[in-house]
């Protein structure tokens, strides 16, 4: 180990090469629940892209496992070290490097956080739309988890908003893919094949990014209903609406009172409608025009009551943002009520009714509690497990994992599969798929060297 560490101190500094003592505890863990923090052998903080590339060549040729890090927000483990291997932390480039306000984009680094980059954006009348409740979240891991959030009913993921990239392969190269360009026909896609990787084919070390005119003016509409099944049967229709509202949320009646509770809201909400209601519908609509956005607002309500809300309140602006904040925050209200896993299957919003149905006939059967609330308008579920016995939580996972896809979901709509759910994808997805996908990545790192134990595992 002292030769390459050598290397890497000549390289980038032997202040940016942390070792032993020096390694802080948050450098061997992210958020996930379930995948036991580890420090690594080294951390490496780079200054630029050719410091990234070198560090991997040098990684390639010693054969040392390397794992990315932004903030360490993620929630499936893809952050969390080898013991033997290399750390490569991006706190240092956290440089904003354009923002195009003719093009509508902006260039920035992996290491730059979204607050940040909507502090940046808001000077210019412009916003970054990609938000998934953690806005200490970097750049670099949103491509990396292609992450979602609350307004992906609009604006999509970050896949929809990523136009280029740069990045460094094991090989030591740096490539660009993609640019200022809303289309392309030129070859593979190499922006959107590594957007979502976890950090198994290339290090991102630049991203040019979509951003958007910020509208002025919000409307959030808070509906109680008194099941999920509900809730659910009325969301197509309000995406069919033509309304287009930026967020369309549903929260069951426990989150609601956990996150109300821990985020000491009080929505004005009576007690008789409290008991009555099993589930809520969170709309929040926004306009260029305050008229228009009271039309709609008023339109939406109307649609809503016809379709069966036993209330509905359209909330003041502090009230508003603090529980968006608060759902937006639901993990840790969830964590801090002892869950014990949290998932975020993805499957057509059509069917979310029978899932939750089905996720209540597993979570019987296995003798375990599992709440949650969802990005209903994009039918991405998101569960909190309550259950202590490693082995009974095993086998539920998998069951709702398994029931998803019957319904033509997926795994994880925005979470990833990182170290914590790679057992079960491997598990359960098509071999074939799982074939053409390490041959992909024997392509970008012919040695494995890039996060080995994510997604795919080594074999």
């Amino acid at each position: 180990m002292n030769r390459p560490l050598a290397a890497l101190a000549e390289l980038v500094g032997a202040e940016h090469v942390l070792t032993g003592e020096r390694i802080a505890p948050e450098y061997g863990h992210d958020e996930a629940l379930t995948v036991a923090a580890r420090p690594p052998a080294a951390v490496v903080r780079p200054a630029d892209a050719a410091e990234v590339a070198q560090i991997l060549r040098l990684a390639t040729e010693h054969r040392m496992p390397v794992t990315a890090r932004g903030s360490g927000s993620g929630l499936s483990g893809a952050a969390v070290p080898h013991p033997d291997g290399l750390l490569v932390s991006f706190e240092r480039m956290n440089r904003i490097l354009e923002i195009d306000t003719e093009n509508h984009v902006a260039v920035v680094q992996p290491g730059v956080t979204l607050s940040q980059l909507d502090e940046a954006t808001a000077a210019h009348g412009l916003v970054y739309p990609v938000s998934p409740g953690e806005l200490s979240a970097s750049l670099g891991g949103n491509v990396a988890t292609n992450a979602g959030g609350m307004r992906a009913v609009r604006y999509g993921v970050t896949r929809t908003q990523v136009l280029g990239l740069e990045a460094a392969l094991p090989t030591g190269e740096v490539i660009r893919t993609g640019g200022k360009l809303t289309k392309s026909s030129s070859g593979y896609d190499l922006t959107q094949l590594i957007i979502g990787s976890e950090g198994t084919l290339a290090l991102v070390t630049e991203a040019t990014v979509r951003l958007y005119p910020r509208p002025p003016h919000q409307s959030t509409v808070l509906a109680p209903f008194r099941t999920v099944d509900e809730v659910a049967r009325v969301v197509p229709k309000v995406v069919a609406s033509g309304l287009a509202p930026v967020i369309l949320e549903y929260i069951d009646a426990f989150t609601m009172a956990a996150i109300t509770h821990t985020q000491q809201l009080e929505l004005g909400i009576p007690a008789e409608v409290r008991d009555s209601a099993q589930a809520y519908l969170l709309v929040l609509l926004d306009s260029r025009h305050a008229d228009r956005l009271d039309e709609d607002t008023e339109q939406l309500g109307e649609l809503l009551t016809g379709l069966g809300a036993v209330d509905l309140y359209v909330l003041p602006g502090a009230a508003a943002r603090k529980l968006v904040e608060a759902r937006e925050k639901a993990f840790w209200t969830a964590k801090a009520a002892g869950a014990n896993d949290i998932i975020d299957v993805v499957i057509p919003r059509a069917t979310i009714p029978e899932y939750i149905r089905i996720t209540a006939e597993i979570a019987k059967r296995h003798g375990s509690h599992v709440l949650g609330c969802g990005h209903a308008g994009d039918g991405n579920v998101h569960l909190a497990v309550f259950q202590a016995d490693g082995e009974v939580r095993s086998a539920l996972l998998r069951e709702l994992f398994e029931a998803s896809m019957k319904l033509g979901g997926l795994i994880s709509g925005e979470h990833g599969i990182g170290r914590a759910k790679a057992r079960y994808f491997l598990e359960l997805t098509d071999p074939a798929t799982v074939a053409l996908m390490r041959r992909i990545k024997a392509a970008f790192d012919p040695e494995g060297i890039l996060n080995p134990d994510v997604l795919l595992r080594s074999p």
